[in-house]
């Protein structure tokens, strides 16, 4: 029952991500508002349940199957980016690029505020 509830959380958020998205005609997709809204919330809270945290672990595990469809889309709709790949592969680069910095900046400052003896190396 718990993997229930988490999972019913995840699909609250989505869609109330793609309701923001369709009432106020936003060109963002509706799961990325509903994640900066769950990101909002659990900072907020004070962080995630176990029910939240379990089903979110399961939906981590099966990653590939959940990106394949657009990796599959791109692949049969590669005639509309004609022209337009070079501002693909520069959006893919920065992209990758930010997402990494951001990451290690992240690492950096949990990693400075835990206590020396909990390092792990």
């Amino acid at each position: 029952m718990p993997m229930l509830r988490g999972f019913l959380t995840l699909l609250l958020f989505l869609i109330l991500g793609e309701g923001l998205r369709f009432m106020f005609s936003w060109p963002v997709s509706g799961g990325v508002i509903g994640m900066l809204l769950l990101t909002s919330w659990l900072m907020l809270t004070g962080g995630a349940s176990d029910a939240l945290a379990n089903a979110s672990q399961q939906l981590i595990s099966i990653l590939i199957l959940l990106i394949m469809p657009g990796v599959v889309g791109v692949f049969f709709l590669g005639d509309r980016f004609d022209g337009q790949w070079t501002a693909v592969v520069v959006g893919l680069i920065a992209g990758t690029f930010l997402s990494v910095l951001t990451t290690l900046l992240v690492l950096r400052r949990l990693i400075s505020k835990q206590p020396a003896g909990e390092r792990c190396d």
